[in-house]
């Protein structure tokens, strides 16, 4: 009987349901972290059998003696911002549209969602030639409409590379939001719409009065995540122009992997690993606690 009554209670159950996935977390996740942050405060290259503590050295090295941090510091802090207002405000558009009865929207979700599961690896492949400038697929629309003189080198162009890497991530990322707000809108009250529509409401005061509100939770979470994969932004930029030319489209996550794994500074990577993570919490923590508060607030 007290066995029963012990598998019987909700709290052993929820250990035993939440245990494997803990460790796992813990595992593969935490361990990690902290072995990131205790590197940090080591000189090491990746191969000697022993790391030299230099203390917060390389944190100095990497605010005062870096030429390149502050760079990268910049362009994640534009990619970031870039990333939070236009991928998900088109994925809200399309999510509004393709939540409407028309023809083959089924399909076109899949379309729109296809993007997201291909790699980001390939994605710079396929837009890098797409960007090339003589034989990429741009030059040639371009030419072919008699456009020739806005045939530039994007890529190439450090004022502009930044911005057309992102252009790619753009394209990969918009499908994400995308399904993350048609779920979303599926919790939107029908009746409410419709009491709204018989009252007179066109479709701008439905979508800010009703649509708008029941969205909140799923807008959380689609900024949320939106702020968190941009600031760790790697593979598309490393794809197509690996942080050049000139270091113009270099970001934090790619200089910490190029201090790691090609410079072999396992310390200094590190520890611009370590000033990304203090970045994302001081982000998304106070929006997460700004939200809560709101959502409290509002009921």
């Amino acid at each position: 009987m007290a066995s029963r009554a012990i598998w019987s209670d909700t709290r052993v159950q929820a250990a035993l349901l939440l245990g494997p996935a803990l460790v796992i977390y813990v595992v593969f996740a935490v361990f990690p972290m902290i072995d990131v942050i205790w590197l940090s405060f080591f000189k090491w290259n990746g191969l000697d059998p022993v790391k030299v503590y230099v203390g917060t050295s390389n944190y100095v090295d990497v605010f005062t003696k870096d030429p390149v941090f502050w760079g990268a510091f910049r362009n994640t802090v534009i990619w970031t911002a870039l990333s939070v207002a236009i991928p998900p405000m088109i994925g809200l558009a399309l999510a509004l549209g393709l939540n409407q009865p028309i023809f083959g929207r089924n399909t076109l979700r899949a379309v729109y969602y296809l993007p997201v599961i291909i790699a980001p690896i390939a994605v710079a492949t396929m837009w890098r030639w797409m960007y090339d400038p003589f034989f990429g697929l741009f030059g040639q629309i371009l030419a072919s409409l008699g456009l020739q003189s806005l045939i530039m080198d994007w890529l190439g162009n450090r004022d502009i590379a930044l911005y057309s890497a992102f252009g790619a991530y753009v394209w990969q990322s918009v499908g994400f939001s995308m399904v993350l707000f048609l779920a979303g809108l599926q919790s939107v009250n029908k009746s409410l719409v419709e009491a709204a529509r018989i009252d007179g409401a066109g479709r701008w005061a439905i979508f800010r009065y009703v649509t708008l509100p029941a969205l909140r939770t799923t807008l959380t979470i689609v900024l949320v995540l939106a702020i968190i994969s941009s600031l760790k932004a790697f593979d598309i930029v490393y794809g197509l122009t690996g942080g050049g030319p000139a270091q113009s489209t270099q970001v934090l996550a790619l200089w910490a992997f190029t201090q790691s794994m090609q410079i072999f500074d396992f310390g200094r990577g590190s520890a611009i690993s370590v000033v990304l993570l203090g970045v994302t919490l001081a982000i998304v923590i106070p929006y997460m606690r700004w939200t809560q508060k709101r959502e409290e607030a509002s009921e």
